[in-house]
C-alpha cells in the first residue's frame, strides 16, 4: 500500500473551516519578526489555556510568562537553542503544578501522599499539554506562528531555579509565539495507516512499504535549521538521534523525585 501523501496547500485551502486549515498548515516557527504580541492577544491565548480540560478538575498546571531578559536567558542556556534567547517572541513556560494544591490539602490538615504518585504527575503532564495545544491552536488561528520547546529540559535545575519554582512543580515544556519571520515548508508526518489503528495496535510489518516511501518522502524536506541539505529518512533519524540530545540526557527521574514528584 503506497504512503498516504503529506497534507497539501490544495487540502489546507478546503478545510471545512479556518480553524481546521490553521491546524493542517501547522509549522514550527524558529524565527519571528520585531513586533510584539499586542497585551490583548496574550490575554486571551492565557484565556483560552485556562478554559483547556483538565483531569479530575485539579487543574494541575501553571503558565510562567518570561518577561524578563536575564530569565530569558537562563532558559535559553538549558535550551541551548539560539531561537529561544533574544527579545523575540513571547516565552511561555508550562508547569506542571502539584504545589498548589498540596498547600490547599496541608491549610485543611490532608496528607500529602496523594500528590507524590506517579498518576497525579501524569494527570498534571496531560493538564499541560492540553493546554499548551489549545494555546497553539489558538495562536496560529490568528496567524501567529509557534514552536514547542522540549529542548528546556536540557538542564531542567536551571529551569527551576531560574523561574523559582517550588517543590511539587516541574516545567515541562516551553513555547514561543510570535509574528512569524519565515516560511517553513509543511513537514511530512507518518501515514495513517501507519498511526492509526481498528480496534487493535497497526502491525508495522504490514505497512513496510508505506513506510519505506515515507521516507523517501522525508528526504526532500528541507528543514529551515540547516538549508544547506536535505534531512535524513524517517527510519534513519530513529536509528541514530534518540539518545543524542541534551533533554534526552537530562536526568529527569532525579529531578522529579527532588521535586518530591512521581515518587512511587
Amino acid at each position: 500500500m503506497p504512503a498516504q501523501k503529506s497534507t497539501s496547500a490544495d487540502e489546507v485551502s478546503s478545510a471545512p473551516n479556518a480553524t481546521i486549515a490553521a491546524q493542517l498548515a501547522h509549522r514550527s516557527i524558529r524565527a519571528y519578526t520585531a513586533e510584539p504580541v499586542d497585551e490583548s492577544t496574550m490575554q486571551t491565548l492565557l484565556d483560552v489555556a485556562s478554559q483547556a480540560a483538565t483531569s479530575s478538575f485539579y487543574q494541575q498546571r501553571t503558565i510562567i510568562r518570561v518577561k524578563d531578559p536575564e530569565v530569558r536567558q537562563r532558559i535559553f542556556e538549558s535550551s541551548g537553542q539560539t531561537y529561544v534567547g533574544g527579545d523575540r517572541g513571547e516565552l511561555l513556560i508550562f508547569v506542571v503544578d502539584l504545589y498548589r494544591n498540596a498547600q490547599i490539602r496541608q491549610r485543611q490538615g490532608r496528607s500529602l501522599d496523594p500528590l507524590e504518585t506517579t498518576a497525579l504527575f501524569l494527570q498534571g503532564v496531560e493538564d499541560i499539554l492540553i493546554a499548551a495545544q489549545n494555546v497553539v491552536v489558538a495562536a496560529e488561528s490568528l496567524g501567529l506562528g509557534t514552536v514547542y520547546l522540549g529542548s528546556i529540559g536540557g538542564d531542567p535545575r536551571k529551569v527551576i531555579d531560574a523561574l523559582q519554582l517550588p517543590t511539587r512543580t516541574f516545567p515541562l515544556v516551553g513555547l514561543l509565539i510570535g509574528h512569524p519571520d519565515q516560511e517553513p515548508q509543511l513537514k511530512p508526518r507518518l501515514p495513517k495507516e501507519i498511526t492509526v489503528g481498528v480496534d487493535a495496535y497497526p502491525d508495522l510489518t504490514d505497512h513496510d512499504d508505506a513506510l519505506a516511501a515515507y521516507d523517501e518522502i522525508v528526504q526532500t524536506y528541507y528543514d529551515l535549521r540547516d538549508t544547506s541539505r536535505r534531512i535524513d529518512s524517517f527510519s534513519h533519524q530513529i536509528a541514530t538521534k534518540p539518545g543524542s540530545g541534551a533533554a534526552e540526557k537530562a536526568p529527569l527521574l532525579e529531578v522529579l523525585h527532588e521535586q518530591r514528584l512521581a515518587l512511587r
